[in-house]
């Protein structure tokens, strides 16, 4: 089923856009979207499970995480449609983890809108809001060690590693990259 679009919702929340593409604040109207892709096979193998296997549960999880971001933060990870239907398509945002000194960038879009340019052009994005609009001197960035396709895109944005990393509670080890900005 593909996705629906919720113009509304994304039209008030733009926080940038891109050539084809437009970022926004998530609102209640994206808790479908947000399960849908919370769910995704590609998310729970290469980003983890986060246990939301409902609507009520993805409404709880946006406002817990990325909502609360916006507020404490003034960023977090933003739903990115298609600019010219307001389709959603994926995730991409900064986000500032507890284990992390500084914020870091992230990713996720449904696997009908890979190799299509669109991780790219949203994270160039994500950088130029993190640099100018939130002030950032600095970002990091982490990904599964066989995550080749978020490495290579961070490379191509100039993201350098910087060492491997075990995030608390965890047992597995990630690649965690940086960048100044």
């Amino acid at each position: 089923m593909p996705p629906r679009s919720y113009a509304g919702s994304v039209l008030a929340m733009t926080v940038t856009q891109t050539e084809r593409l437009t970022l926004a604040r998530l609102t209640d109207d994206d808790a479908p979207f947000m399960l849908r892709i919370l769910n995704d096979p590609s998310f729970l193998r290469f980003i983890g499970d986060r246990g939301v296997r409902t609507v009520e549960q993805a409404l709880d999880y946006m406002a817990k995480g990325p909502i609360d971001s916006y507020a404490r933060h003034g960023y977090g990870m933003y739903l990115t449609a298609l600019k010219d239907t307001l389709v959603p398509i994926g995730l991409c945002g900064l986000v500032k983890r507890d284990y992390l000194e500084e914020p870091d960038i992230g990713f996720a879009f449904l696997p009908e809108f890979w190799s299509r340019g669109y991780a790219l052009e949203s994270a160039k994005a994500m950088l130029t809001h993190a640099r100018d609009d939130a002030r950032l001197p600095r970002l990091l960035a982490i990904t599964s060690q066989d995550n080749v396709a978020s490495i290579t895109l961070l490379r191509k944005l100039g993201f350098g590693f910087e060492r491997l990393i075990q995030a608390p509670g965890e047992t597995v080890q990630i690649n965690l990259f940086s960048l100044s900005l």
